[in-house]
């Protein structure tokens, strides 16, 4: 009997163990990953890249002849007349038969059977230009995924500090809530024993009240924080549980040694300039003649007999008497063709297309100059950073210091609620500046790797 209430204590800690098992933490690198998997702007340039990668196959086929096959059974009359007739725009009947002094109305089947064949054996470079303007394409769209996978990993990177700082945040308005709220204990009990004044009863009163609201803003940057993690992530809204090591160490490597010119985002400006030139290649190709190499094979049908005339009617009136195949034709050759028109149509498109490339060029140096501008910014925050990095432990120990002493000064009488209430203030402010310093160092090494182009110099140091 004694081993009944051990073994129901059992079954009930096997039965509750999963309502209290931790939340598994989500660290840097598992964010990244997931934000990269699920972020619908990274699918859909992914989408973009695999167009492009389809247009140079496209492009690649252009080589191919254009072969046309055309099968025509119809029924209708054969007047023929002398003179000239004009088809605008392939409005128009041609008709071949034999001419007649008067209109008749004699009818018979008939039919064509053709085979075009037309190949553009040699076009002085333009399917060549096409084709690398295709891979251009592919090229400059892989750098777009490229660059918005980057840009989108500091993004989450910086969403993730963000949480961190808040969630401490909210850790040390509850400590100044917990030291507060034993100040008022020890306020009212003076206060009440005659010790101290009312007033200061008051003031303890404020300063919990003021405690209060400070948790309170802090937990509304919290579920900011959160919202922006969560929407980079492409999940619904929740409170993340993130690796604190973050806080409690900073980064041992902060420098790198790549350029900005690795800068995926630079590099696919870079592309966008390739891109405009191969363009404009195209174009001038596209001044220039083709060679052709064509042929034709066709077989006719008609019910309408060698001799007919429109006295003597030898016509076969019956279907298959005149979509029977009768008479073939071929034809080969070859020819070159040239539009003289077209380098005065060209010429201008070649000119707006020179023009695109210089405000392209233009483009390019400015975002060059402005990723050289922040690879300074961040060295001197990393600079900064480590300054208040190592300036915070000191301000926090003397201020806990001057708390302790205050505080005991206080419970014997010896010092004043203001006195009290201003080391309070102070030692807030220093616990407050020590997690502020951590997510400095770490905001300014992330600022380096975005200028510089290099994750690794933040995925690295990630858990």
């Amino acid at each position: 009997m004694s081993l009944k209430p051990l073994f129901m204590f059992l079954c009930c800690f096997c039965l509750l163990r999963p309502a209290f098992a931790q939340k598994p933490v989500l660290t840097l690198s598992e964010a990244i990953q997931t934000g990269l998997q699920n972020y619908n702007s990274i699918k859909a340039k992914k989408s973009y890249q695999g167009a492009s990668t389809v247009m140079v196959e496209n492009a690649r086929r252009q080589f191919l002849p254009d072969v046309n096959t055309a099968i025509q059974q119809n029924y209708g009359t054969a007047n023929g007349q002398f003179g000239p007739l004009y088809s605008y725009k392939g409005v128009g009947i041609a008709a071949s038969g034999p001419s007649s002094t008067s209109q008749n109305w004699n009818t018979a089947f008939g039919a064509l059977y053709a085979t075009n064949i037309n190949w553009e054996a040699y076009s002085f470079g333009r399917l060549d230009a096409t084709l690398d303007l295709a891979k251009s394409q592919v090229a400059r769209d892989s750098l777009d995924v490229l660059q918005e996978k980057f840009a989108h990993s500091m993004k989450i990177s910086a969403a993730y500090f963000n949480v961190l700082a808040a969630q401490k945040f909210v850790e040390v308005s509850q400590a100044n809530l917990k030291r507060v709220t034993a100040l008022q204990d020890v306020v009212k009990a003076r206060a009440k024993n005659g010790l101290n004044a009312g007033v200061d009863s008051s003031i303890a009163n404020a300063e919990v009240s003021n405690a209060r609201q400070g948790i309170i803003d802090a937990k509304n940057l919290e579920i900011q924080a959160n919202a922006q993690l969560a929407q980079f992530l492409n999940k619904s809204p929740q409170a993340f549980d993130l690796d604190s090591l973050y806080f409690i160490s900073i980064p041992k490597s902060l420098e790198t040694a790549q350029s900005i010119e690795q800068n995926p985002t630079l590099q696919w400006y870079a592309s966008r300039i390739t891109l405009a030139e191969k363009q404009q290649v195209l174009f001038e190709r596209n001044k220039l003649p083709t060679v052709n190499l064509f042929g034709a094979f066709q077989t006719k049908g008609s019910g309408f007999k060698n001799d007919y005339t429109p006295d003597n009617h030898h016509i076969d009136g019956s279907y298959f008497g005149g979509v029977g195949p009768t008479r073939s034709n071929f034809l080969v050759g070859a020819g070159i063709f040239w539009n003289f028109m077209a380098p005065t149509k060209i010429n201008k498109q070649i000119e707006a297309q020179k023009l695109l490339r210089e405000g392209l060029r233009y483009e390019y140096e400015q975002m060059s100059l402005q990723l050289q501008n922040q690879v300074v910014l961040a060295d001197q925050r990393i600079q900064n950073a480590l300054a208040s990095f190592h300036e915070a432990p000191i301000q926090l120990e003397a201020a806990r210091t001057a708390y302790n002493q205050k505080a005991l000064l206080y419970k014997n009488g010896l010092s004043n609620i203001i006195d009290l209430t201003q080391a309070l203030f102070v030692l807030n402010r220093a616990e407050t500046n020590i997690n502020v310093a951590y997510a400095n160092v770490w905001q300014a090494l992330l600022l380096k790797a975005a200028s510089s182009g290099d994750a690794d110099l933040l995925m690295k140091q990630a858990r």
